[in-house]
């Protein structure tokens, strides 16, 4: 997961097109982190995010539902980074491309444009109310529906020229070679390659399954019941089982796609031609909708967490000790299936988990952000030897980085492997430290740059994340024992010449 080159993301204007297809809903729930500048990573929240673009390089412009309301999301861009390795991370809504059926039209590999007769279901208008009339979808609904799809496409052609954006999704169904042929045409005349997304599912029981869990938990379906929403759905299957048409992979040799088969069991790509349309395949390919839960815990209380001082690899204390063995035991107690354990390099990780008594892998990349020439220093003795740094830090922590050591954002780039793994994992164990913890939950909890340095990640406390359709759920366990405070706002004054109180305003008390 290398960052985007700067040439492959700024030189050209990229549009991303998922499809709806037959069966079952690709949902790619909405997940964050920051991320650098020049160097990019980029998920429709995720993966604009896995490409390593910063939010205001990315949008996702939305004909909502079928093809209607134009919807763009975008943000204000942070300040740009302070240096060439460092990156912008945000997510824009998600990328999820919904399907209907399991058999496209028999002449899905004919040129000519569906008929009004086959049209899918559309929304009434572009004010994102969803009115949809699988019964009757008449001439006048179409019409609708084209100018929806045609106001969102402003939206993007005005995103990329008045605000520079890289990257932008369009959302919608596309299910037809007419419409595609429109993005095409649209994309032709301004200079910007397509990427097709298709997911094609002929699994009666993922179709179900989604269904019920995307579809009702879909904002399409805010204020209807259940029973109401799995008809109106299935109509919605029937209705585009009659006009879809899938990308023919002789027809269409010359267009760039993936198409994934039934979640995952089986990909299909055609001209992948850069390093950004590598990136989309790789992400896209390594993520899935089965089932799971993330149990994010800080180590154990360590000996340097008791004295006020960052980084360095001290043992546990008496107190860290007993929350490795209230660790193991709540573990135990939540029945987990195949769960994975993983650690840093560092002892207090390490010591933490080995009291679970199962096989644990260590990722040098999750070891605590490096504090460099104030590694093992209180923020009393920051204060003291490096006023000035500790200021320009509370200035803006997300991408300040320590003489000789990182920043947030040096972190979120090292963690890239780590969260492409968790993305491929079912059940696992993360046993890491506070910043390290912050970076997966902004990751995952959709939070933006400059919140991220300042979630709250207490010791002695596990996190249960569960993806579900449309986010992510948190649970929290703080276990009952005992721990120091470790977390830091940041203070009101942050000016170089502050006064020490105003400086160590929200130090937290240790011996």
């Amino acid at each position: 997961m290398n960052p985007a080159s700067t040439a492959s993301s700024s030189d050209v204007s990229w549009l991303l097109s998922p499809l709806l297809s037959l069966g079952c809903s690709l949902s790619v729930e909405r997940r964050t982190i920051p991320r650098p500048e020049p160097s990019q990573w980029g998920r429709q929240g995720a993966l604009l995010k896995f490409l390593s673009l910063p939010i205001e390089n990315a949008t996702s412009s939305q004909a909502k539902g079928c093809d209607g309301t134009s919807e763009v999301n975008s943000r204000d861009p942070p300040r740009s980074s302070q240096s060439s390795s460092q990156f912008e991370t945000d997510c824009t809504p998600l990328l999820h491309t919904t399907s209907t059926s399991t058999t496209p039209a028999e002449d899905s590999s004919s040129t000519s444009p569906a008929k009004d007769s086959s049209t899918p279901p559309e929304y009434e208008g572009c004010d994102g109310t969803a009115e949809v009339n699988s019964r009757d979808p008449a001439r006048s609904r179409q019409s609708s529906s084209q100018a929806c799809a045609a106001a969102a496409l402003k939206d993007v052609s005005e995103f990329f020229s008045k605000e520079q954006g890289q990257v932008a999704v369009f959302d919608a169904t596309n299910t037809t070679r007419e419409r595609r042929t429109l993005i095409l045409n649209f994309a032709k005349e301004r200079g910007y390659k397509v990427f097709f997304v298709e997911s094609i599912c002929e699994d009666p029981e993922i179709i179900a399954e989604n269904i019920k869990q995307v579809k009702f938990g879909s904002p399409d379906y805010a204020d209807c019941e259940f029973d109401e929403a799995m008809e109106d759905f299935v109509q919605r299957i029937d209705c585009y089982r009659a006009s879809y048409m899938p990308i023919d992979d002789e027809k269409d040799r010359k267009l760039s796609y993936i198409k994934i088969y039934d979640v995952g069991v089986r990909y299909l790509v055609n001209r992948v031609q850069d390093h950004l349309q590598s990136r989309i395949v790789y992400y896209l390919m390594n993520i899935h909708v089965t089932p799971r839960s993330i149990y994010l815990s800080r180590h154990g209380e360590s000996q340097l967490n008791l004295v006020g001082r960052i980084g360095g690899d001290s043992g546990l204390s008496p107190r860290g000790e007993k929350y490795a063995i209230a660790l193991a035991t709540f573990i135990r107690n939540q029945n987990i299936k195949d769960l994975k354990v993983w650690t840093s390099h560092m002892k207090r990780t390490i010591q933490t988990a080995e009291t679970l008594g199962v096989p644990y892998e260590q990722w040098k990349a999750l070891n605590e952000i490096d504090a460099g020439v104030c590694e093992e220093m209180t923020y009393e003795e920051i204060q003291e030897h490096h006023t000035e740094e500790f200021a320009l830090r509370d200035q803006d922590k997300y991408r300040y980085r320590y003489p000789k050591g990182e920043s947030y954002e040096d972190l979120v780039h090292r963690l890239e492997p780590v969260i492409m793994e968790l993305e491929r994992q079912e059940n696992v164990l993360v046993v890491c430290h506070q910043a390290v913890m912050r970076c997966l939950l902004a990751y995952f909890l959709d939070k933006p740059a400059d919140k991220l340095p300042y979630l709250r990640c207490p010791l002695h406390t596990v996190l249960k994340l569960t993806p579900i359709a449309y986010g992510c759920k948190v649970e929290s366990f703080y276990l009952n024992i005992e721990a120091v405070n470790t977390h830091r706002e940041k203070p009101g004054n942050v000016n170089v010449n502050r006064n020490p109180e105003d400086a160590l305003q929200t130090v937290p008390d240790h011996i």
